[in-house]
């Protein structure tokens, strides 16, 4: 599902800051190769991720779902050199090319993966982040919300991703997967001491930070 005319998409990203040639390598090898690439961000993330993380003088990064390595390695360059990304996903094939690539590049000191299922994962991580980044299995999204909330540094932001699911968010009790977006789109509007933005852009993205 197109949100916005491609002609319009590729016209914005031609006029943002573009992504590496290494990510660019590492995007082209997963839609040439790998099953699901289109659980991949877009380059208008990308740009939006650059651009999010260096205003907000972003250090510290959680990530939900590393799939391929691509949005990792996006934040991962755009992150200062004490900054540092915790990746977290459960598939050994995809990961190993993800490390293959950030092995290429000067910033992968700043990442690090974490192979175990996202609530496990994260029932042992007691930081707090400058950003979250939830993008990982659909039906944990309310309970990755809220342990997102709880481990948010004071000026730091949520970003969820396939917030409007291919727009089958518009449906009620269509599927378990829907239904849990759904609910965490719900729960995220009525926060309290939270500002609140869903984004129409790709498959939606819901920006979520504390009030100041």
């Amino acid at each position: 599902m197109n949100l916005i005319p491609e002609n319009i998409e590729e016209y914005c990203v031609n006029h943002s800051t573009r992504i590496s040639n290494l990510a660019r390598n590492l995007m082209d090898y997963t839609r040439s190769n790998i099953h699901g690439s289109q659980m991949l961000i877009g380059e208008m993330e990308a740009s939006l991720f650059t651009f999010l993380i260096q205003f907000g003088g972003v250090k510290k990064i959680l990530e939900l779902g590393t799939y391929t390595g691509f949005s990792s390695l996006i934040m991962a360059e755009a992150l200062p050199d004490d900054g540092e990304i915790i990746t977290i996903d459960i598939n050994p094939h995809t990961t190993e090319i993800a490390k293959k690539y950030w092995a290429e590049s000067p910033h992968s000191k700043k990442i690090k993966l974490i192979l175990r299922p996202g609530p496990e994962a994260l029932a042992e991580i007691h930081q707090e982040f400058d950003l979250i980044f939830i993008d990982a299995d659909k039906n944990n999204y309310p309970h990755y919300l809220k342990w997102a909330t709880e481990h948010l540094s004071q000026n730091g932001l949520i970003i969820s991703d396939n917030t409007l699911w291919s727009g089958k968010v518009l449906q009620d009790g269509l599927d378990k997967q829907t239904d849990s977006i759904r609910k965490h789109n719900k729960e995220a509007f009525e926060l309290e001491g939270f500002t609140k933005t869903l984004l129409p852009i790709r498959d939606g993205i819901f920006l979520i930070t504390r009030n100041k």
